[in-house]
């Protein structure tokens, strides 16, 4: 396995895994989340141009995840309810995750690239990803309270110290 920079030849790819993944949330009850197409294809041009947009190769080269990881305060995350964060270091923040279901443990793959750039990680999903929640909670993330994402819809947000 492989995680690299987005090209923006890979696109059509990561386009085909986000509709596979809007189709499993679906499936398994997160019926909000990501619906309108999201994440939107300006979002991910976004993230490509910014550096901010990875992919997760499998051993012949084929993507079979996607991710983005931003270093830097993110604007969403100013405001929290209901509780507060671990701590105010500088942190990444780990959004949009997809796969396209052939690889099992992705989201370690993918926490383990993150860790090596940072020592916190923060990470937000709707409150109906319980695949999500109990992954992040499994991975060492500690629940931390509500935030709202740019629609103006809330999220639960976590935060993990590594190290």
């Amino acid at each position: 396995m492989k995680i690299r920079h987005t090209e923006i030849e890979d696109l059509p790819r990561i386009e085909e895994i986000y509709a596979y993944a809007r189709r499993f949330m679906r499936e398994s009850g997160n019926s909000e989340q990501w619906k309108d197409s999201r994440p939107s294809a300006e979002a991910m041009r976004r993230d490509i141009d910014r550096g901010n947009s990875y992919v997760v190769e499998d051993d012949s080269g084929r993507i079979c995840g996607v991710f983005a990881f931003v270093i830097g305060e993110d604007p969403t995350y100013a405001h929290i309810e209901g509780g507060r964060w671990l701590n105010d270091r500088p942190y990444g923040t780990l959004h949009r995750i997809a796969g396209d279901g052939t690889f099992k443990g992705l989201f370690k793959l993918i926490l383990d690239f993150c860790e090596a750039q940072t020592s916190d990680i923060r990470i937000d999903t709707h409150r109906d990803n319980a695949i999500m929640r109990r992954l992040t909670e499994k991975n060492g993330f500690r629940y931390c309270g509500v935030i709202y994402v740019d629609d103006g819809t809330p999220r639960l947000a976590y935060h993990k110290i590594c190290r």
